[in-house]
């Protein structure tokens, strides 16, 4: 397997400050396989993708993060992708990661390999640690499987585990989402460490992750199980 197999997806929304930014950088590591899914940006974002010169699908409406990135690993399953990395589109992510979290897959035959964030005081927000060991408890509990970092979208997929997970969520729940179909599938998984870059650019998106969109995440996730 090459490097020519391997397909990044950057999931989208309102980005066209930064975008092109991370599809430079993504390059300069030697991966030129890129989905950018535009979820239904007010901006540039597909403009400016499209000029980079990858393939750039977009929402007509905003429909979330994972919507984005499920339409991103349907295209590049169909272009014939090998394994698949889902990045995030604000640059948080570091794609020298990239190399890491492929290997697994590559070297172990593991089916599935997630990004985890250091959880320290002063490189993380203290309220993300937070928020992130309640999120991992919640997965737990809902769905039976203990994983350090439930919340984090740097992932990698080997082609049957992309073809196989199935999750209807198409908010930030699809992250912890995976994590029940892991579960469910039998799937093999391995946890690598990865460096996030949290810039004011990132921090100050209304769109983020944070703690009142990480209550309504669980929430979703709770429910999600009643109905």
């Amino acid at each position: 397997m090459n490097k020519t197999n391997v397909f990044i997806v950057i999931a989208a929304y309102n980005e066209e400050m930064v975008i092109e930014d991370v599809i430079d950088e993504i390059q300069h590591h030697n991966y030129h396989n890129i989905v950018v899914v535009d979820d239904g940006s007010k901006d540039f974002t597909f403009d400016k993708s499209k000029k980079k010169g990858v393939i750039a699908l977009r929402h007509r409406i905003n429909r979330g993060k994972g919507a984005a990135v499920k339409t991103g690993i349907v295209a590049a399953n169909r272009l014939g992708a090998d394994v698949i990395v889902t990045i995030d589109g604000d640059g948080q992510h570091d794609p020298s990661d990239i190399k890491n979290l492929t290997e697994p897959i590559i070297c172990e035959n593991i089916e599935v390999v997630l990004g985890v964030r250091r959880k320290i005081k002063g490189e993380m927000p203290y309220i993300k640690i937070i928020a992130n060991k309640i999120g991992n408890l919640v997965t737990f509990l809902l769905y039976g499987i203990h994983v350090s970092d439930s919340q984090s979208g740097y992932r990698a997929y080997s082609r049957y585990a992309a073809k196989i997970i199935d999750t209807k969520a198409d908010k930030y729940e699809y992250d912890s989402k995976v994590i029940r179909e892991i579960n469910n599938n039998r799937l093999s998984f391995k946890e690598v460490p990865i460096q996030v870059r949290y810039t004011e650019y990132s921090m100050g998106k209304a769109q983020k992750q944070g703690f009142i969109n990480g209550l309504k995440t669980m929430f979703r996730m709770i429910w999600g199980m009643i109905v």
